[in-house]
């Protein structure tokens, strides 16, 4: 079964806009491990405006389930993975401003350092995933970096699932089959939603995990975090 990696970015955003702890970002994490999710994702940013390191740091000792640490890899984050060692470190190509993650690696142009990046994290014992589009020779060029997994954008299978989901999911189904036909592992992750989960997971079975994080918290907004997160697991069974 697919697991969920529940994204509290979003949560943090909440709690900064009032410069308090209200709500509380460990206690919502751990209630998120209470209710069924399998993992907790954080993508800390340069400028902190959700997720600070600080809370990268609280977070890690408390969690019983995996981590994911997404993000840039920076100075200053490849020190925070090296230092926090999170069971997964999710390498994104985002620019400093950039409001969310919009695309995946040009891993050609970033081989290099990505694949020494790479062995660096998997010394440590950090298993590494690296997102990715569904391009089939940039996810040839995936295995070549070391990389345990791909985390496949998902928005462009989002944005056209209401018109076509039969023609929104094969180039994420034929992508995922040859990521697995190298021995990679397969995550998926970006605008996953109760609307779209469940046919995305049909469809590739072998899926690692899932990170999901806007709409996911916009849904406990009206349904409740345990019950929002029960319903996103029964899209993955």
């Amino acid at each position: 079964m697919t697991k969920l990696s529940v994204n509290i970015n979003k949560i943090a955003t909440l709690r900064n806009a009032r410069g308090e702890n209200n709500p509380n970002l460990l206690r919502v994490a751990l209630d998120c491990e209470l209710f069924g999710a399998e993992g907790i994702t954080v993508h800390p940013r340069p400028d902190e405006r959700h997720i600070r390191y600080k809370d990268v740091y609280d977070l890690r000792p408390l969690l019983k389930t995996e981590m994911n640490i997404e993000g840039y890899p920076t100075p200053s984050f490849i020190d925070l993975i090296l230092k926090t060692k999170p069971a997964q470190v999710t390498l994104v190509p985002d620019a400093p401003d950039a409001i969310t993650s919009n695309a995946g690696w040009d891993i050609k142009t970033h081989k290099s350092f990505l694949t020494d990046l790479i062995d660096s994290f998997k010394e440590a014992g950090v298993r590494t995933s690296l997102f990715v589009d569904t391009n089939i020779s940039n996810i040839e060029m995936a295995a070549d970096t070391h990389t345990d997994r791909i985390e496949l954008y998902t928005e462009p299978y989002a944005r056209l699932y209401p018109k076509d989901k039969e023609a929104a999911v094969r180039s994420f189904v034929l992508a995922a089959e040859f990521a697995k036909s190298l021995g990679i592992g397969v995550n998926a992750g970006h605008d996953l939603s109760l609307e779209n989960l469940s046919f995305l997971s049909n469809n590739i079975p072998f899926l690692e995990e899932v990170s999901i994080g806007h709409a996911l918290i916009c849904d406990a907004l009206y349904k409740g975090l345990e019950h929002t997160i029960k319903s996103y697991k029964s899209c993955l069974k």
